[in-house]
């Protein structure tokens, strides 16, 4: 694993250094050509890429502190410093859209006359050509190493080459017809610019407040799971994250209650090992229900089918399982996973209630099980 992940950081050092080096040359060029031609939407367009470039600074930065080893206060590593530098990203990018607006509001209610050459025009048309390689590049690296960062990146240039053919657009109509549309076109790319930047912070917010986990590596793990031939269920599957790469993960396995813990022992080695080596996934944490062999209990099926249509039959309870019945201390357990659509207390009171109400003799024990189903 440590390998697979020098190898990915160094992709991504390696292509947000070609990043900065292009953008650097485009910013550059298209100063000149916005200051020589006074054209706001030029400058803008060269701010934009600026923002690509200290966004590159900072991908890389956050890439090296994230390969940074585990230590007794982080004892997870410290990937999340990738999250946190994708945070101050879309800050950058955000604040560059805001300051662009501002100056092509001011360039709309004053108007300055744009003074285009040929050698203008060529730049802003050689910048669009550079631009869309460049987003190809990256976006196929990203894709290569499974980085969110260099993906997004990739669009954004991709992005960045539409929005410096508008300002082409915007050229040449101002030299065919003499209608300057440039203040307009750059408070167009100002809005693009911001909407980007929310968009950014909205995606890196959800990372570092946790998000649902990935439905085909979460299905595969189960796939690998209940392929066991003793595993009747497979349950509270939980992944949580501590950084691109870094995926942890939990879950109960359904298994008869004549194995022996030698028997359970043996068998969490073997799927833990499994389930990471086909998905990079560390299955942390692997607890167990057990279900009934005895066949005085498998003979009632009246009851227990009693007790799980009444479970079910709220629309708010998507699953009943590791259902347990102890017939001589009569006592009954399962777990039942709600709906975000009932306060859990409730659901527990009345559920409580009703299997009291039909079964007064046996004392139940009902936990409540977060839906983190897709």
């Amino acid at each position: 694993c440590g390998v697979k992940m020098d190898n990915r950081d160094k992709v991504i050092v390696k292509t947000s250094a070609v990043g900065i080096i292009m953008n650097i040359l485009l910013v550059f060029f298209k100063m000149a050509v916005g200051f020589i031609s006074n054209s706001i939407a030029v400058i803008l367009d060269a701010v934009n890429n600026l923002s690509d470039v200290l966004s590159s600074v900072i991908t890389i930065i956050g890439t090296k502190m994230a390969r940074k080893r585990p230590d007794k206060e982080h004892p997870f590593g410290h990937g999340r410093i990738e999250y946190l530098s994708a945070t101050i990203v879309s800050g950058i990018v955000l604040y560059a859209g805001i300051t662009s607006a501002v100056e092509s509001v001011r360039k709309i209610i004053h108007p300055e006359k744009a003074n285009y050459s040929v050698v203008s025009l060529v730049i802003i048309a050689v910048a669009v050509v550079v631009k869309i390689w460049l987003g190809n590049y990256v976006k196929a690296q990203g894709k290569k190493v499974s980085s969110g960062s260099l993906i997004a990146s990739g669009s954004d240039a991709m992005f960045d080459a539409v929005l410096s053919a508008s300002v082409l657009v915007s050229a040449i109509l101002f030299l065919i017809s003499g209608i300057s549309l440039e203040a307009y076109v750059g408070a167009v790319i100002s809005g693009f610019i911001i909407k980007s930047g929310i968009a950014m912070i909205i995606v890196t917010l959800n990372e570092i407040l946790g998000m649902r986990a990935d439905s085909k590596i979460s299905s595969r793990i189960k796939e690998i799971l209940g392929a066991e031939p003793r595993v009747k269920g497979v349950y509270d599957l939980i992944m949580y994250n501590y950084g691109p790469g870094r995926d942890f993960a939990s879950v109960h396995l359904e298994l008869p209650d004549n194995m022996t813990v030698r028997e359970v022992d043996l068998l969490t080695r073997r799927v833990k090992s499994k389930v990471y080596d086909e998905t990079g996934v560390v299955l942390a944490g692997v607890g167990v229900h057990s279900y009934n062999t005895a066949s005085a209990v498998l003979g009632d099926t009246k009851m227990i089918d009693g007790i799980r249509n009444k479970v079910l039959q709220h629309s708010w309870v998507m699953e009943l399982h590791g259902f347990y019945l102890d017939i001589e201390k009569r006592e009954i357990w399962f777990d039942v996973v709600m709906s975000f659509d009932i306060e859990p207390a409730e659901g527990l009171k009345r559920l409580y209630d009703e299997m009291e109400s039909l079964y007064p003799d046996y004392i139940f024990y009902i936990s409540r099980d977060v839906d983190f189903s897709d």
